[in-house]
């Protein structure tokens, strides 16, 4: 009997044990009985606001408002540091389902990968020592420019001063570039304008200014960036939709910007 009770007991065991190997650990949730993969997203956290590192944690604004598309889409996910050269490598070889932080969405990247509808629009702008005489983007001539290598920040500053302008410092991310004006690496740093004005409100004592041009700077938007031919875009950007229309949007906004966004704007983009 002890026997017999031994076997019957470890072949429950093994039963169990095929069980469980049968269910990915990605399979986190089920409708209608079929298991649903997590959604792994990618981001570079070293673009504050929008997404930074604080206490171990990603946070941000492009955080808060991927988290509430994905709640509208009903998605679960999970949010990977994995930097910004790498990201558009691993969105592009699929190891990635997706990514967000902060990415403009232009013609040239649109011919490798897929985009959401827009939400968020930018602008650059140039971030100076408060004594740097420099007033528009054309004063950019003949300076020593930081800017995040790979970005439209980087296009931007070509136009004006020339793609092998040796003037042009390349950085990792934006947060060095930056680290590299204030200890007077550079002469200036060109940037999206939330990131330039929000790192002068948070550090007073470093005697930042940022100049705006709109003349010689274009207006841009962000949006999630997908593989080609990803299943995700189009209930993603139901969600979007629906994120800014039912004014979550805009509380999130105020919450890391402290004033409202052009929500119309946004929506024409739709």
């Amino acid at each position: 009997m002890k026997k017999k009770s031994f076997i019957f007991g470890l072949i429950a065991v093994l039963l169990l044990a095929l069980v469980g190997c049968g269910k990915s650990a990605e399979e986190t949730s089920s409708t209608n009985g079929e298991a649903k993969k997590k959604v792994v997203v990618g981001t570079d956290a070293a673009f504050a606001p929008f997404e930074y590192m604080d206490k171990g944690e990603i946070v941000g604004f492009d955080v808060d408002f991927l988290d509430a598309v994905m709640k509208e889409a009903g998605i679960d996910y999970e949010l990977k540091n994995i930097g910004w050269d790498p990201l558009f490598a691993a969105v592009q070889g699929k190891e990635v389902d997706l990514a967000i932080s902060g990415i403009t969405i232009n013609d040239e990247r649109k011919q490798t990968y897929d985009f959401s509808t827009p939400y968020f629009e930018s602008t650059h702008m140039i971030l100076a020592k408060e004594d740097n005489s420099i007033k528009n983007a054309l004063d950019l001539k003949g300076k020593v420019i930081g800017v995040q290598n790979g970005t439209t920040g980087q296009e931007a500053v070509e136009k004006i001063v020339g793609a092998n302008s040796k003037n042009i410092k390349k950085f990792e991310n934006t947060a060095v570039a930056i680290m590299e004006l204030v200890n007077g690496g550079v002469e200036v740093v060109v940037t999206d304008n939330v990131v330039a004005t929000e790192y002068i409100k948070n550090n007073p004592d470093q005697k930042l200014k940022a100049i705006e041009d709109t003349k010689n700077f274009e207006s841009e938007f962000y949006g999630l960036m997908f593989p080609k031919g990803s299943e995700l875009k189009p209930e993603i950007d139901k969600a979007i939709k629906k994120v800014i229309e039912s004014g979550k949007y805009e509380e999130i906004y105020k919450k890391w910007f402290g004033k409202e966004p052009n929500v119309d704007n946004l929506l024409k983009q739709q």
